[in-house]
């Protein structure tokens, strides 16, 4: 009778295993996929200068509130080498590497360790930090090479694999699945990257290593995590090997990346403004302001306007304007289809080039700002207001070469008077930036860690 039960358990079993879709009774093999592909990913450390305010940074990180972290950073102080490790992998067999920008970001050199322990200095060839993205070059011949797939093909719910450097521990390998795809995440390199989400195991180390299909292709690059804790918590993010190419053929060719520009705000479309705006579903961007002097504003887009296509795409969420926007060709013209006061209209509009954040021009709240000092900043939040007891001003977001680093500027510096004139928000900065003399020092008063100081900044021209 034991037997008889025993038989029929088990004919139950093969006949709910055959049933189940190809594949679903065993997990996928990655020994080979790993042992075909880890020589050609790499470990790269790249070595900075630190700060004196780095470093008590980093001994009281955890003391610092999330939202202001980013705002006691970059002190022109005493500076100290500080090595910052991250991963990479070989896209071509004479040496050029794919990798993060964020990992190489500011370094006075990069070391690339090969999986055989061979070390090589590397070159930075170009980056673009709107897409984090960096490109280097050692001096080797005969390199192996990882094998490129397509994130477009890419499907929610495949297997992915990813190799690198997490905590310096090297070539190390972790499996999951795609969570989504055509993520945009809330910073400034979110806005032009769709990002594949996936439930990879991706830590502090993990940048700029390569994610893998089960093909053993490159599908996407790991880029970044979502955390509270600093450490892994099932959100991961790559940037799709689709975008990474497009970026990587134009910092071979010169160095930097050129971006479509529309020169519009925009924000989500939910359901009551949907019906407010006669939609019968959420979708599109809704256009909140169209910067002066735009193409947007040339092309005859308007505030209030919702953006369904661009370019024959559909605008599904708002979120995929700006990756569309930022991947189409300056100066060509396209197609605009948007709903104005309930009713469809097309718009021909010429896209224009996105200006450069890093050199002559940033860009601050969609605001290109002159900068003559070396600084880009932006209108402070209402929460940092209210930390610091201010009423005006604009803070500093990003301080490069420049007057005021050498004045002794720090990022997070807030800047509330130029030579006895308030500053009220970038537009006044702006104004007030431009009518100011060569050659002449000028008093500015900062509020910095909630203390009031003066700088003297010379523009020298």
């Amino acid at each position: 009778m034991l037997r008889s039960i025993s038989s029929t358990v088990l004919l139950l079993m093969f006949v709910l295993l055959s049933s189940l879709p190809a594949g679903a009774a065993s997990f996928p093999e990655f020994t080979q996929l790993v042992e075909n592909a880890s020589p050609a990913v790499v470990n790269i450390t790249a070595t900075k200068q630190q700060t004196q305010n780095d470093q008590l940074e980093g001994n009281n990180r955890e003391d610092v509130p999330e939202f202001f972290r980013r705002f006691f950073e970059n002190s022109p102080d005493r500076r100290q080498p500080r090595p910052a490790a991250g991963s990479g992998f070989i896209i071509s067999s004479d040496g050029y590497i794919l990798t993060n920008n964020h990992v190489v970001e500011g370094a006075d050199e990069i070391v690339v360790a090969l999986s055989d322990r061979r070390e090589r200095e590397a070159k930075l060839i170009g980056s673009d930090p709107a897409s984090d993205l960096a490109l280097l070059k050692i001096d080797a011949t005969d390199l192996p090479i990882v094998r490129l797939g397509s994130s477009q093909a890419l499907k929610v719910g495949e297997w992915v694999v990813a190799i690198g450097s997490p905590f310096g521990f090297e070539l190390s390998v972790t499996a999951g699945i795609v969570s989504a795809k055509g993520r945009s995440l809330p910073d400034e390199n979110g806005n032009y990257v769709p990002f594949i989400q996936t439930d990879v195991a991706i830590n502090p180390g993990n940048s700029g290593g390569p994610l893998f299909n089960l093909e053993g292709k490159v599908v996407g690059i790991n880029s970044q995590i979502f955390t509270r804790s600093g450490g892994f918590m099932g959100l991961s993010f790559a940037i799709p090997i689709d975008v990474a190419m497009e970026v990587v053929e134009q910092l071979k060719e010169k160095g930097f990346v050129s971006r479509g520009w529309l020169g519009v705000l925009i924000q989500r479309v939910d359901r009551d403004l949907a019906e407010s705006f006669g939609l019968d579903r959420a979708t599109g961007a809704l256009i909140t302001q169209v910067l002066a002097d735009s193409p947007a504003e040339k092309g005859g887009l308007k505030e209030g306007d919702i953006i369904l296509k661009f370019n024959g795409k559909a605008i599904d969420l708002s979120s995929d304007l700006p990756h569309i926007v930022g991947r189409t060709k300056a100066e060509s013209t396209v197609d605009v289809e948007i709903v104005r006061n309930g009713k469809p209209e097309t718009l021909p509009v010429m896209i224009g080039l996105l200006p450069d954040r890093e050199e002559r021009y940033g860009r601050v709240n969609g605001i290109p700002t002159q900068n003559r000092w070396g600084l880009i900043v932006e209108d402070v939040p209402t929460q940092l207001r209210q930390h610091l007891s201010i009423e005006q001003g604009v803070v500093v977001s990003r301080v490069v070469a420049g007057p005021a680093q050498e004045a002794g500027m720090r990022r997070g510096d807030v800047v509330t008077d130029i030579d006895g004139e308030k500053i009220r928000d970038v537009n006044t900065f702006v104004a007030k930036l431009r009518e100011l003399p060569a050659n002449v020092p000028v008093p500015v008063r900062v509020v910095r860690n909630g203390n009031p100081e003066f700088l003297a900044i010379k523009i020298v021209e």
